[in-house]
């Protein structure tokens, strides 16, 4: 289920020189690249926010990495099939939310996913397809409905043993939910939180004017088909147009479906609008996994999200409630 964010633009108005102004900072944080925008009086005040965005989104990265092996996250796996790990709320919460996605999107989204055997390469060393036995042992251990929650507790036991989580299809989105929560909370008026296209804003442009992204198709990377506002919500992308196998002229997504074992088809961006960056982070890969006609009717059903979906062909596909005018 791995992640590849590159078609979303910010497109910038003309920025008011005499009050408020734009700033930004680019930095690597979660082993991905974060471009950071906040509106602010001055430079100074802009500095406070960028370093308390920059010093949260650091925080998170140590709740959940995976790779931390004194974060609790590492301490759950660590201890699959042998005992229940006791974890703050904040972990709990996500996990509990992560799972309840899972059930939205029958098992295409599955934190479990992180137990997967790799019998899939995508750094042009794969010559052959694994075979059906190989594909079907990486996902022995994958399973939403084998994580146990206490809540009463606050413990997480995964029950087989070589059962591992992680959170590389929704920690991003979420550490940009928590970096704008925590900026608005500071008086940070506007802002966006761009975690490698898992984008997150809030108020407006100092020209009074709403942030937009332009989207463009991966197959034409010079020409935007659509130019969206956004107002106090997030939009990721996913996309697998640089990372991919393919055998007997089929191509194969380094998404991978979390169920079967086998990457993803007939998909090579999905881009989802939602409340928060979490919910669009986990949708764009579910959506990915679950194929172009199954992913729009279950947008279809939740309220204020909407997605663009571009097919192995180029070809457009839009959710009820994207109203856009393609060039």
């Amino acid at each position: 289920m791995g992640r590849l964010c590159f078609i979303i633009i910010v497109v910038f108005g003309v920025q008011v020189t005499n009050a408020q102004q734009v700033f930004h900072r680019t930095t690597l944080l979660m082993g991905s690249r974060f471009d950071l925008t906040v509106v602010a009086a001055n430079e100074q005040e802009a500095e406070v926010f960028l370093d308390t965005a920059i010093a949260e989104i650091t925080r998170i990265e140590r709740l959940i990495s995976s790779w931390d092996p004194k974060s609790q996250t590492s301490a759950i796996n660590a201890n699959a099939g042998i005992k229940p790990i006791k974890v703050n709320k904040e972990l709990f919460d996500l996990i509990t939310r992560s799972i309840a996605i899972s059930e939205l999107t029958d098992g295409a989204f599955d934190i479990s996913y992180a137990s997967m055997d790799r019998v899939w390469k995508f750094d042009g060393s794969m010559t052959q397809m694994p075979t059906a036995e190989e594909v079907k042992k990486s996902v022995e251990m994958v399973g939403y409905e084998k994580i146990i929650l206490d809540s009463e507790k606050q413990t997480v036991f995964l029950s087989q043993k070589g059962m591992k989580i992680g959170f590389g299809a929704i920690g991003k989105g979420y550490a940009a939910d928590k970096a704008k929560q925590l900026l608005m909370g500071k008086g940070a008026i506007a802002g966006i939180i761009n975690a490698s296209g898992d984008m997150n804003t809030w108020g407006k442009q100092p020209d009074g004017s709403d942030w937009k992204v332009a989207i463009t198709n991966p197959m034409n990377k010079n020409i935007a088909f659509a130019e969206l506002p956004l107002k106090q919500g997030a939009v990721v992308t996913s996309g697998d147009y640089e990372k991919f196998v393919e055998f007997d002229q089929v191509r194969y997504a380094h998404i991978i479906n979390p169920q079967t074992g086998y990457p993803a088809t007939g998909i090579i961006s999905v881009t989802v609008f939602a409340p928060s960056a979490e919910l669009a982070d986990a949708l764009a890969t579910s959506v990915f996994v679950m194929g172009k006609d199954v992913g729009l009717d279950r947008i279809n059903q939740l309220p204020n999200v909407a997605c663009i979906i571009i097919d192995d062909q180029g070809n457009i596909h839009k959710s009820e409630r994207i109203r856009i005018n393609e060039e």
